[in-house]
């Protein structure tokens, strides 16, 4: 046997997503790359690994174990790189965040600088819903969470870290008379909501069900990507968080059309269960974010105060 290191990871990779294709894009490989070394892998065994029926590719049973063993190895070579980096004195450990997918446009800013003074702690991030990231949290699946909607009924600690504007936004393109009032905006426009769990649709219907609109044209999309990209085509309108728009904006994709009653402004916070024993990368990070927070806003975000 003379697979490597690199081999393992691949088929771990592979075994984890059941596709060439997404463990190509979380490796940073080529499919073609990581088919030759899923192929070299496959010829030091006798047993099939994988199996293709219908165009779908399986792990065999046989490869489950292989998987698992290959786990394994690869967590002992984790756990002798922090060791070494323990040795030197070096902050180690593993920093788990789960946030809300319009934070995915702020967190790493609050990320970059930490990450790079302390080599030894590796980052594992989950962007989702807000019902996920909180049931994430309840769970205690992750140190950290960041959301703009703080959750009920559950014993947090927290650090407010900046504003969070939403606006009604439609496409550049679009030849929208404000004045007509928020009655025929809404009830007139095509409008383009996120899926349930998401804390901006919550944002929006709340802003909706206040005002007493009626919709009659709905649109739903699972990401906020993907409805600003619905915006920009002209697909419809809605209700978008500043921070995922900026660049739209800059290139005049969108246009905010006033309406009265918004913005909609909240706060973005790093939130952690207070019964929480931190690790001391968690701990850290912590008093890093309490340190450095006002410092990142004023050098990141400045660019919000012209909304």
């Amino acid at each position: 046997m003379n697979y490597t290191l690199h081999q393992l990871q691949i088929f771990l990779k592979v075994a984890q997503n059941q596709s060439i294709t997404k463990a190509s894009e979380e490796l940073y490989l080529t499919q073609p790359a990581v088919s030759i070394q899923l192929k070299n892998f496959q010829d030091q065994f006798s047993i099939p690994l994988t199996e293709v029926v219908g165009r779908k590719l399986y792990i065999t049973e046989f490869g489950q174990e292989i998987a698992l063993a290959a786990e394994k190895v690869l967590n002992e070579v984790h756990s002798l790189d922090h060791k070494t980096l323990a040795y030197k004195g070096q902050l180690v450990g593993r920093l788990k965040i789960s946030v809300v997918s319009t934070a995915k446009y702020v967190i790493p800013y609050f990320l970059s600088n930490f990450m790079s003074k302390h080599p030894g702690v590796d980052l594992v991030m989950d962007v989702t819903n807000k019902a996920k990231v909180i049931e994430s949290l309840e769970q205690n699946d992750v140190d950290f969470a960041m959301v703009s909607v703080l959750p009920k009924k559950m014993k947090i600690e927290r650090i407010e870290l900046m504003q969070n504007k939403l606006f009604f936004v439609g496409s550049a393109a679009a030849n929208i008379d404000s004045k007509q009032g928020r009655k025929r905006l809404f009830e007139q426009l095509p409008l383009i909501f996120r899926e349930q769990g998401s804390a901006t649709r919550n944002a929006m219907e709340s802003f909706i069900f206040k005002s007493g609109l009626s919709i009659q044209k709905k649109i739903e999309l699972t990401s906020n990507e993907a409805v600003k990209q619905a915006v920009i085509a002209g697909l419809g309108y809605s209700i978008m968080p500043l921070i995922g728009i900026k660049n739209a904006l800059k290139n005049k994709d969108v246009q905010i059309i006033p309406v009265k009653g918004l913005p909609i402004s909240t706060t973005w916070n790093l939130i952690w269960l207070r019964s929480k024993k931190l690790s001391p990368a968690a701990m850290a990070f912590k008093e890093y974010i309490n340190t450095e927070k006002d410092s990142i806003i004023k050098e990141t975000f400045d660019w919000f105060e012209a909304y």
